[in-house]
């Protein structure tokens, strides 16, 4: 017996593309369910004449109000391609449960696939399964790491990010999407703790492996919920998306400015003018788009290790890859019986191996790097041989994996006037004794990120070597200190021996004099005193205290 699958959105940027799919590469006789869905539609035409009168048929369905037009189908599997997804409410998979089908969407709104479980009983009363999430975001992006960590003891940072080429079609339930979130604040878990960014925001260019060097910012996403879950000793997630040109990328995000100032309330109203001027501009560009997948944590031998999938699609095909992982999913459903029920995630049921079987019909390559240990920590670099001499627990602390340390503080903060001011300018708590501490370092290639939470006050810090025996570099904000490290039996000491403000060398007499000792003392504890002082001002802040690694 000939299946029926019903594509809500068949006609649409995606939907098309899994309608042809499906036609392509099975027997399935395919519905195109829409609104204003028409039999004479030149596109509905087309797939009749090449794959048959009978295989191809129409049907008029309001997502809204669904029900008496899926009892008359009565269709092996409902797929929702419409979109946009972002505020939506599953009207069509509760309909689709009630009807007793199958349901599948592609949906990649972070809301929507967080609301989804609400649907789990219905379905499992119903005695039906129903899937959501089944895009790039997050059936593939979740699906390839949990192949690139399988075996992993702890996954501890994850990165992902997807870069479309130029050219691919840009439709407006698409464009809808992303207005949706950007300048709006995103939900984040960062060095293991939840935080908010603005969407769009967190602006990196980053290396994306065979399309070169690409724009990326923040993206809502599914993924940003999911991941945290799944690998709950991860200590940050991040998704960001990218525009191939740099003047579409940079410009949605001084677009953005304004949302998260509180001047607008969103862009979504933007919409088709924005679609206007990417249709201006896209000729220029390419149509090659990718995507990465990124990790660090630690292997079963308790090494710390990094891992990366990428992919590649070529001349155009880059559009396909968000219906794959519903094509899969619907293939496996078709050989397979299927004895699961409830609403689940898409990334729960499809695996990297059923997604790439599918990429075999298009220009699509991946690459996975197979995990390697990491390099030698940053004070390993550093110190060299003199690294040995340190104490256990410091050369645990400056490994060269992400570690969380919880302890106390004291803080005695500035007291000139001005001081006190360009204090808060490097967001330096204030004074208060014996304040909850807590310290994440970071490895993240040549770079140590440090974030120091002292109470309620949170401030950063990058580190790294340039080669020089002896000698670190620390940049808080805009400024970049040369550091001398000097290691002693019970730990290392640093002091401050030069300092610059973008490619400007200042004079080494108005520098900070900052010194920091590290040590550990009889109770097993790591110990801190950071003083910083500036000349003719006096001191900026000086912090003590005690920290002790969290085991998780």
């Amino acid at each position: 017996m000939i299946s029926r699958i019903l594509v809500v959105g068949g006609k649409g940027v995606f939907g098309r593309r899994l309608v042809e799919g499906l036609l392509a590469t099975t027997d399935v006789e395919v519905i195109v369910g829409g609104r204003t869905v028409d039999a004479n539609d030149p596109l509905v035409r087309e797939w009749q004449s090449r794959y048959g009168m009978r295989r191809v048929s129409v049907a008029i369905v309001d997502r809204e109000a669904a029900d008496e037009t899926l009892r008359r189908l009565v269709p092996f599997c409902v797929v929702d391609a419409a979109g946009p997804f972002q505020g939506g409410e599953p009207r069509l998979a509760r309909a689709a449960i009630a009807a007793g089908c199958r349901y599948l969407d592609l949906a990649d709104a972070r809301d929507f696939v967080a609301s989804f479980a609400a649907l789990d009983e219905l379905a499992r009363k119903s005695g039906v399964l129903a899937v959501t999430g089944a895009s790039s975001t997050p059936a593939l992006s979740g699906a390839a790491l949990a192949a690139m960590v399988a075996g992993w003891a702890q996954v501890d940072d994850i990165e992902i990010a997807i870069s479309p080429g130029n050219r691919a079609p840009r439709g407006r339930s698409v464009i809808e999407a992303i207005l949706a979130y950007v300048g709006q604040p995103v939900r984040l878990w960062k060095d293991a703790c939840w935080t908010r960014k603005p969407g769009w925001g967190d602006l990196v260019r980053r290396e994306m492996p065979g399309l070169g060097r690409r724009w990326l910012s923040l993206c809502e996403t599914p993924d940003l919920d999911l991941l945290p879950t799944r690998y709950p000793l991860a200590r940050s997630v991040t998704f960001r998306a990218g525009l191939e040109l740099p003047i579409l990328h940079l410009g949605l995000w001084f677009l953005s400015l304004p949302v998260r100032w509180g001047l607008i309330r969103s862009l979504r109203p933007l919409a088709p003018f924005l679609q206007r001027v990417a249709s201006w501009l896209e000729r220029f560009g390419t149509d090659r788009g990718g995507m990465l997948v990124a990790a660090q944590g630690l292997n079963r031998d308790g090494q710390a290790v990094s891992a990366q999938w990428s992919l590649v699609a070529e001349a155009g095909d880059g559009p396909h890859v968000p219906v794959l992982p519903a094509l899969a999913l619907i293939r496996h459903w078709l050989e397979t019986p299927v004895t699961q029920e409830g609403a689940r995630i898409a990334s729960d049921l499809v695996t990297l191996d059923m997604i790439e079987r599918e990429f075999r019909r298009f220009r699509i390559r991946t690459l996975r790097a197979e995990s390697w240990p990491c390099a030698p920590s940053l004070l390993g670099r550093t110190l060299g041989s003199d690294t040995k001499h340190l104490p256990a627990l410091i050369r645990r602390i400056h490994g060269s994996q992400p570690i969380r340390l919880i302890g106390r503080a004291s803080v005695e903060a500035a007291r000139n006037p001005i001081a006190r001011i360009l204090a808060r300018a490097f967001g330096f708590p204030r004074t208060s004794s014996d304040l909850p501490a807590e310290v994440c370092l970071k490895p993240k290639g040549s770079f140590e990120i440090w974030t120091r939470r002292f109470g309620q006050t949170i401030f950063h810090s990058k580190l790294w070597s340039e080669g020089q025996p002896r000698c670190l570099y620390e940049r808080f904000g805009p400024f970049r200190f040369e550091l001398a490290i000097e290691p002693c039996p019970d730990g290392f000491g640093l002091t401050v021996t030069g300092w610059h403000m973008g490619f400007l060398s200042l004079p080494l007499s108005f520098a900070p004099k900052a010194s920091a000792l590290t040590s550990v003392d009889s109770q097993d504890r790591y110990r801190f005193d950071v003083a910083i002082t500036l000349p003719l001002v006096g001191p900026l802040v000086r912090y003590t205290g005690w920290l002790m690694p969290q085991d998780t």
